[in-house]
């Protein structure tokens, strides 16, 4: 019996995807588990898996086709059935179209032709260095980006002599600017528009309440240059910090939580969320099990999701779940700063700089420590503010008594 295979739902909200790479050609082999597809979300180019085993029968869609979610972009033909029979009739012609294009055939993703015309490329005097000469999005980078506009703005000079006169009206504030100013519009890409919308629906229906924290870094950081003579994986402060987190959650076990509608779930393991820079906005790949594993893993893991994050290469589940987040702005200079929670976690640790600073020791000498502060935004609805500061006082314990974490 033949096999559907259809466009998922890989975003919450989404009503349509495009199919970005096909990773399997007809008359393949598939197992249950095994990418098939690159489809490309807001955020990202995500590898489809099969769902079932099979032989592939046809392809439906064309690279760079955006299709509704739900509706069919490929065809497997199921144990003991012959490809040519499970495929639809007019499927079988376009299956191969697609894996080999025609020369004259305009090959680019919705978003590649979405810039285009914002920028005022012709497509067609592109070349694609992508599959079969597909058109990607570092190919319209390459080209540059679309000269500002020296369109004037006409004043009241260009009016002929007999114009009536008319009052004159205070300009909205997203109103053209005076005359010889220059200025760009840029049309949001579609991660900066999820990104907006995420942040905020979490302000406005986030309770969000924050409470900061200095954390004394010396021995930290000794650890850290003791550990990296000694490995080939080089350890950060920001995987220090991940393994202190996970640490603290495991003494207050009930700030592992996330708010639901109908409760309050709890988590047994600690997944964190790594809020991660990539060209155009951020994403927050999620480490799993963080708890369990040694720094070592957590360095490989992280600089993993961070480069496949940058390449547009993470798979969809790697950006769900987990209950926290943290977002290390220190390698900038930032001190202190506030971080907006990532629905549905509820809290995220903003990170900051370390730094030499004047401190009091506990026999009342002034000496100089370096110093990190850390501040803690938390979701009221999961977490009050007595627990917060209960799982705060112990992540600053973790992190100043780092030996504890190699345990």
């Amino acid at each position: 019996m033949s096999i559907t295979v259809r466009m998922p739902a890989l975003a919450a909200g989404a009503t349509e995807a495009a199919v970005q790479t096909w990773l399997v050609a007809v008359g393949d082999t598939v197992d249950a588990g095994q990418p098939i597809v690159e489809i490309e979300t807001e955020k990202a180019i995500v590898e489809y898996e099969a769902e079932e085993a099979g032989t592939v029968a046809a392809l439906l869609v064309e690279p760079g086709a955006s299709v509704a979610v739900g509706d069919p972009i490929a065809v497997l033909a199921g144990r003991g059935e012959s490809p040519e029979a499970a495929a639809p009739p007019s499927a079988q012609t376009a299956s191969v179209d697609s894996a080999t294009p025609a020369p004259a055939r305009l090959f680019a993703s919705p978003l590649v032709r979405r810039l285009a015309r914002e920028r005022g490329v012709d497509l067609g005097a592109v070349r694609g260095s992508g599959p079969h000469g597909r058109i990607v999005r570092r190919d319209l980078d390459a080209l540059g980006a679309a000269a500002p506009s020296t369109e004037r703005v006409p004043s009241s000079q260009d009016a002929p002599e007999s114009a009536p006169s008319t009052p004159e009206v205070a300009p909205a504030p997203d109103a053209a600017p005076l005359p010889g100013a220059g200025f760009r519009d840029e049309a949001h890409t579609p991660m900066r528009r999820a990104i907006a919308r995420r942040l905020t629906e979490s302000v406005t229906t986030v309770p969000h309440f924050f409470l900061t924290a200095d954390c004394r870094v010396d021995e930290l950081i000794d650890l850290r240059r003791r550990i990296n003579t000694r490995t080939a994986v080089k350890v950060s402060v920001n995987d220090i910090v991940l393994k202190a987190v996970a640490a603290a959650m495991t003494d207050v076990v009930e700030a592992n939580a996330i708010w639901t509608t109908d409760a309050i779930r709890r988590f047994d393991a600690v997944d964190i969320g790594v809020a991660v820079s990539i060209p155009g906005g951020l994403v927050t790949p999620v480490l799993r099990d963080v708890q369990s594993k040694p720094l070592g893993a957590i360095a490989a893991e992280v600089r993993d999701l961070a480069e496949r994050a940058r390449a547009g290469r993470l798979k969809q589940q790697e950006l769900e779940g987990g209950s926290f987040a943290v977002s290390n702005l220190g390698m900038y200079g930032t001190k202190e700063f506030s971080a907006i929670i990532n629905p549905p976690h509820a809290g995220i640790l903003a990170v900051g700089a370390a730094s030499a600073r004047p401190v009091v020791s506990a026999e009342g000498n002034l000496e100089v420590a370096t110093v990190m502060t850390v501040t803690l935004s938390a979701d009221h609805r999961a977490m009050d503010g007595a627990l917060a500061a209960q799982w705060l006082a112990a992540f600053v314990a973790h992190v100043e008594n780092p030996l504890g974490l190699l345990v």
